[in-house]
């Protein structure tokens, strides 16, 4: 499943399981940088994805308040 089509939870539980590697018996030097590139980028698309929810929420916020 492509990171695109997760949905936030999904995306989130995937970063947990990058962020464990690093503390893994699987840890790899010469892999770290790649691997540490990839979760950032995943990092990134979790935030965005939560400000978007953030903006939505606070729209309908608006609008019952009226």
């Amino acid at each position: 499943m492509s990171e695109n089509k997760m949905n936030i939870n999904q995306k989130i539980e995937k970063l947990d399981e990058e962020v464990s590697w690093f503390y893994s018996d699987e840890f790899k030097l010469e892999e770290a940088t790649e691997k540490y590139e990839s979760t950032i980028a995943l990092a990134k698309e979790i935030e965005k994805d939560l400000d978007n929810l953030k903006n939505k929420i606070e729209v309908l916020s608006e609008d019952f308040s009226k």
